[in-house]
């Protein structure tokens, strides 16, 4: 038996349903929290450009999806890198395979607008961290005519001076622009070699930076490709009220491990803590950092799953993250408040190789990883009250080809 209904009951249930769909829709807006930016870095096509996946996760589930018009070209070949600017508007995305840094304005709906593209200092750029007024990049190489994958040389450190916002109405700039790279004027040269004092012809390999969240001071992890085993740095950095650094310890680096792979620092009420990954040991070293120095945190180091290449620290509760590439886990951590130890609370299974991890910046417990080798991303909720982690609905969610790296704002937060 088939109802019939006539014009008027068809008319009331058409707008009936279109209510709903609106309901719907403005609930499922609001309710989300953040959107997480991902890099592949094979996307289609011949020249394999880079491309951006955008997810939006939502508050009451967790669960993530891609907004409707992701992903978004990534401006270049073999995105590495990502980092928001200090006001949550920007995401700057590094494309190794063209030298290049570009400059996406974020819209309230999670859309990228690419702005400006910039050439980094050096070669081969693979990390970069922004803080306030100043975006940093790490090169493979310094920028030297010798210097190649035939002939590798050290790497080095770029700052670029940030524009702030100017005019208004149709002639307003946004701010956030890469400017001019800065002089180092010890060298005269835009950049910052990464070098041993004593061995200065060793090849030093960076591999991850980070900013402390004062803004004062950078680090930059490496390890020297010259000996067997390698040995593990840490290089240190003031960071002048312009941008310019200073090398800490008078350039000479902090020993960390034989192959560090990934930092993260966190700054309590008892003092600042950085953590940095050991990728051929399989552990995690702690530093307390006071007076320009990096002190080994007692019970440094810290065990960790095999391979660890990222490493997160939640900002509110006292949480670390990392993830092992090789074993595809996540390892949780509890962040001791008064001495920065960290206590392995439980382990995780993600996608294969998770090279890349992050925290909701909305505070709304949600850690995700972007699994290279899995072409997907892995979603878990945090709990707050014991750092352990769970699986979101359907987790993982698929990616393009090899994500790189992962980046979040918070919904309502950029610009409308």
């Amino acid at each position: 038996m088939r109802m019939k209904f006539n014009k008027s009951s068809q008319l009331l249930l058409v707008s009936a349903a279109s209510l709903l769909a609106a309901v719907l829709i403005t609930a499922c807006s609001s309710a989300t929290v953040d959107f997480v930016f991902v890099t592949s870095s094979r996307a289609a096509g011949s020249n394999n450009y880079g491309e951006i996946d955008v997810f939006e996760i939502n508050g009451i589930s967790g669960a993530m999806r891609q907004i409707p018009s992701s992903p978004f070209p990534s401006g270049g070949r073999n995105p590495v890198a990502e980092a928001i600017s200090s006001d949550n508007t920007m995401l700057y995305v590094v494309n190794q395979d063209d030298n290049s840094i570009v400059q996406f304005l974020i819209g309230n709906d999670g859309k990228l607008y690419p702005q400006n593209t910039v050439n980094t200092p050096g070669i081969y750029p693979l990390a970069v961290a922004v803080s306030g007024s100043n975006l940093f990049v790490v090169d493979t190489y310094e920028p030297l005519p010798a210097c190649s994958n035939a002939a590798p040389c050290p790497g080095s450190v770029g700052v670029f001076p940030l524009s702030v916002a100017s005019g208004s109405g149709s002639s307003a700039t946004l701010a956030g622009a890469p400017g001019t790279p800065l002089t180092n004027t010890s060298i005269g040269a835009d950049y910052w070699p990464l070098t041993l004092p004593s061995n200065p012809s060793h090849i030093i390999v960076p591999t991850a930076v980070n900013v402390l969240k004062s803004g004062a001071d950078l680090f930059v992890t490496a390890y020297d490709s010259s000996v067997t085993p390698n040995a593990g740095y840490v290089f240190g950095f003031s960071i002048g009220s312009g941008g310019a650094l200073t090398p800490l310890n008078s350039g000479v680096p902090f020993t960390a491990g034989v192959h560090p792979s990934a930092i993260a620092s966190v700054t309590e009420t008892t003092g600042t803590y950085v953590y940095v990954t050991d990728f051929t040991s399989g552990n995690v070293r702690g530093f307390s950092f006071a007076s320009g120095l990096l002190t080994s945190l007692s019970g440094s180091p810290f065990p960790a799953g095999n391979q660890p290449t990222a490493i997160a620290v939640d900002s509110v509760y006292p949480y670390a993250y990392v993830a092992n590439g090789l074993d595809g886990t996540v390892s949780a951590y509890s962040i001791s408040s008064s001495s920065g130890a960290l206590t392995r609370i439980g382990t995780y299974s993600t996608g294969i190789q998770p090279v890349a991890i992050g925290i909701d910046p909305s505070q709304n417990h949600f850690v995700f990883t972007a699994n290279f080798l899995g072409n997907n991303v892995s979603d878990f909720e945090l709990s707050a009250t014991a750092g352990t982690l769970i699986n979101t609905q359907l987790s993982p969610y698929t990616s393009n080809a090899q994500p790189t790296a992962v980046a979040a704002v918070p919904h309502g937060s950029t610009h409308k």
